[in-house]
């Protein structure tokens, strides 16, 4: 899976110009799960995002997580996450994981997140939507569970 984290002020996506997901400030995350994704992965992002110390303390210092700054999760699917451009110039999804599958991944991702604590709104799975974001910082960090960066 991979995931890119975002950390934001007001957040929030629309489908069909109706808001389905919002929060006030927390993490924005564009999620794509591959087809060699499963249950591991879940498991490894949804504590690598809870506990991802990526928001100030009372010095400064990128010290504290999600969870302990009261914010929230906006998660959104994004399969183009597994868009290779390497050769040409449309890219292939060949390595994204089949609609079925990803959707079940994506979901128990947020049931995760929901397990550790927090607060999650999401997207619409497979739908055309506008994602709005103030980023906070910003501050940006690509996650994907089969490599490290």
């Amino acid at each position: 899976m991979r995931v890119v984290v975002q950390r934001s002020g007001p957040a929030r996506v629309r489908v069909d110009g109706e808001i389905v997901g919002a929060i006030d400030f927390g993490l924005v995350l564009l999620v794509g799960v591959g087809k060699d994704d499963g249950p591991e992965d879940v498991r490894y992002l949804a504590d690598k995002i809870a506990g991802l110390r990526i928001f100030p303390d009372e010095d400064g210092k990128l010290n504290r997580d999600v969870r302990e700054v009261g914010g929230a999760i906006l998660s959104v699917s994004q399969f183009t996450l597994y868009g290779d451009a390497r050769k040409g110039r449309r890219p292939s999804y060949a390595d994204a994981a089949p609609p079925e599958m990803a959707e079940s991944l994506y979901d128990a991702l947020n049931d995760a997140l929901r397990a550790e604590g927090l607060r999650v709104e999401t997207g619409r799975f497979r739908a055309m939507m506008q994602v709005e974001l103030v980023n906070d910082g910003p501050v940006t960090i690509l996650l994907d569970s089969k490599r490290q960066f």
